[in-house]
């Protein structure tokens, strides 16, 4: 028998999905066979990516390969941080706290709202005239 030396997680928003496996290592994320900086260029989202290592105080101690699909790149950021979150929660049980209280447990619920028939959007109705 063979054993496992990574821990894994998928994290889900809106219609993204990422499955993630942390390996101790160095620190090195890589989404789809790019590395995370080239992929999300934006700050913010290298920011989201990162989080649950800055709450549990492990930045740079483990590798991170992310296959991703599916919604936009704010999605697959925060997809990719649950999934993380989640990992880290397999890989140790004494870091539940500091990620619950950072409230990266939890998913993001939110999502496109269905259109209605007669309005322009989910909410949008045509614009009432007189006469």
């Amino acid at each position: 028998m063979v054993k496992k030396t990574y821990s894994s997680g998928t994290g889900k928003r809106k219609t993204a999905c990422a499955q993630v496996k942390l390996t101790p290592g160095g620190g090195t994320i890589v989404v789809d066979g790019i590395p995370y900086e080239e992929r999300f260029t934006r700050i913010d989202h290298r920011q989201i990516i990162v989080r649950p290592f800055m709450a549990t105080d492990t930045t740079g101690k483990y590798d991170v390969v992310v296959a991703c699909n599916g919604g936009g790149i704010t999605g697959q950021a925060s997809a990719i941080s649950l999934g993380i979150a989640r990992a880290l929660l397999k890989e140790d049980e004494k870091h539940k706290p500091m990620l619950r209280a950072e409230g990266l447990l939890t998913r993001d619920s939110r999502a496109k709202e269905r259109k209605k028939p007669g309005l322009k959007r989910a909410r949008k109705a045509p614009q009432y005239t007189k006469r």
